[in-house]
Order: structure tokens, then C-alpha cells, then sequence
């Protein structure tokens, strides 16, 4: 039991590791960031199943990326777009959404497996686009991701609102004017890039922990259109950042860190959320109670 708990907790020469990965925290922090404002959209359209699907073809995209030498990152964004892509043209409903992430998921996988079987590299290297990897963010790979990040943020700011509205309610926002299926198109891209992003640090089976959950959380505690993103940014910097700074003392892919915090604040959500409704229930019946006598 004492060498289970040295390998997920070992925090000798902390502060030599602490300086040597401050890459992996940089962009931890700004893939919270991008995580917690597109987090909200994903929620609001109903989507999180979407964020599944285009991770698993951009798990594809960066195996056959590492296989044939043209670089992970390129895969993966080259696979996250193409999802993306055929997801917002195709599944206008969300039936036929669906259904298209269920026959990409189990293709994406396939493929990634099998460009990875082919791979006569590492295993870490295998292993580490699955579960997610703290120790590959040199220089060059923090710029691009650093890049990628800024145009997915830009990309939202420009069309917020009409977005929001879209998200929201799509027959209304179709019937005043707003342009919902271009939107829907153009929401879909930045999400293949955000995703893209986000395999390279919590791996493609659990990037839901950090562009689903920080954002369900949020909406268990408030409803509005400026504190939800709020906390949603910040519970997904704290689950990224929390979980690498935890990783490093451990001998463990960082995934495990990065999806408990995550869900331990979307239980803590929960639990206030509903204290908060039998706070409120009781004070209704309390009001209702003085008014019938």
C-alpha cells in the first residue's frame, strides 16, 4: 500500500520538478481558460457527446501524426477539424448529430489504435495521447498551443451574443435574423480546435473533465450569463493546474488528478445546488404556511 500511495504522491525534489515543468503549468492555465468559456456553449447546445466524438478523431489525427513524422499537434488539429466539421454539416438535428458521433467514435478510435500499433516508437509516447502527458510541452508546442488558445477565445468574443442567443434558443434566434446554422458551423470549428488543444495535455478519453464538467458545475450554482462562464474558467484553470502541480509528485499520468478535481467540484456543486433548493422550498412553505393563517 505505501509504495501504491508513493507513486501517485511522492513529493521529493518538488521544487526542482516545480521549475523544470512551468511550461506544463502555463498551459494548463490557459487551457482552463479556453475550457471554462466554450465549456458553457457545449452545455448550453446540448453537445458534451460532441466533445467525445471530435476527441476521438483527433486521437486519430495525432497517432498518424506521430506515425508518419508529420508532428502530433498538426494531426491532432487536422482531426479535430474534420470532425468537427462533418459534425456541424451533417448533424443539423440533434438525432442526426447523434448518430454521426456514434459512427466517428468507434472509426476514430480504430484508426488511432491501429496508427499506434504501427508506431515503432515509445510506448510513452502511445500511451500518453490516450491519458495525457506533462512532460512533452517544450517551447515550440506551449507557442502553438498558446496560439491555438487565443484564436478559439477570439473566435467566441466576436460572436458572443448571437451564440448565446443561438445556444439558447435556436427557433427564436433563427426567426429574428440570426444566422444559427452558420454559427452552428463556425461553433463547431473553434470546438475541434479547443479539443485539439486539450488531447495534448488530459489525453483524448478524458478531455470531457476539462470542456464538460468545470462548466456543469457552474450551472448548478447560477444561471447567469455573466457568473457561469466565470466560474466555469475557473474551476477548469483550477482542475488543470491543481492536477498538474498534484502530478508531479507522482509517477502517474496526470489524467487521474485532472478528472478527480474536477469532479469533486462538480459534486461539491451539486450539493450546494441542492441545499440551496430545500433552503428554498422550506422557505416557501414557511411564507405559505403565514399567509393561510
Amino acid at each position: 500500500m505505501t509504495d501504491i500511495w508513493s507513486q501517485i504522491f511522492n513529493f521529493a525534489n518538488y521544487g526542482e520538478l516545480l521549475v523544470l515543468l512551468q511550461n506544463s503549468i502555463i498551459a494548463g492555465a490557459v487551457l482552463g481558460l479556453v475550457g471554462g468559456l466554450i465549456g458553457v456553449f457545449v452545455m448550453s447546445r446540448d453537445m458534451a457527446f460532441a466533445v467525445h466524438g471530435i476527441s476521438e478523431l483527433s486521437f486519430a489525427g495525432a497517432s498518424a501524426g506521430l506515425l508518419f513524422g508529420v508532428g502530433v499537434v498538426e494531426g491532432s488539429i487536422i482531426g479535430s477539424i474534420v470532425a468537427a466539421a462533418l459534425i456541424g454539416l451533417l448533424g443539423s438535428r440533434a438525432r442526426d448529430r447523434n448518430s454521426i458521433i456514434a459512427v466517428l467514435m468507434p472509426f476514430g478510435l480504430g484508426l488511432g489504435i491501429l496508427c499506434l500499433t504501427l508506431y515503432p516508437g515509445r510506448s510513452a509516447n502511445k500511451f500518453g495521447l490516450l491519458t495525457g502527458q506533462i512532460v512533452a510541452v517544450d517551447n515550440p508546442r506551449l507557442n502553438s498551443l498558446i496560439a491555438i488558445s487565443i484564436v478559439v477565445v477570439i473566435g467566441l468574443a466576436v460572436v458572443w451574443r448571437p451564440l448565446m442567443f443561438s445556444s439558447v434558443d435556436a427557433d427564436v434566434a433563427s426567426a429574428r435574423g440570426v444566422p444559427t446554422r452558420f454559427l452552428s458551423l463556425y461553433f463547431m470549428l473553434l470546438l475541434g480546435l479547443a479539443v485539439a488543444v486539450s488531447v495534448q495535455i488530459v489525453g483524448s478519453l478524458l478531455v470531457l473533465s476539462i470542456l464538460v464538467t468545470p462548466a456543469a458545475a457552474a450551472l448548478r450554482l447560477s444561471s447567469s450569463p455573466v457568473i457561469v462562464p466565470l466560474l466555469s474558467t475557473i474551476f477548469a484553470v483550477v482542475s488543470l493546474v491543481g492536477g498538474i502541480l498534484l502530478a508531479l509528485g507522482g509517477s502517474v499520468p496526470i489524467s487521474p488528478y485532472v478528472t478527480t478535481i474536477s469532479f469533486l467540484i462538480y459534486v461539491v456543486c451539486r450539493i450546494i445546488a441542492s441545499r440551496r433548493k430545500r433552503q428554498g422550498n422550506s422557505r416557501r412553505s414557511a411564507l405559505a404556511r403565514r399567509v393561510q393563517s
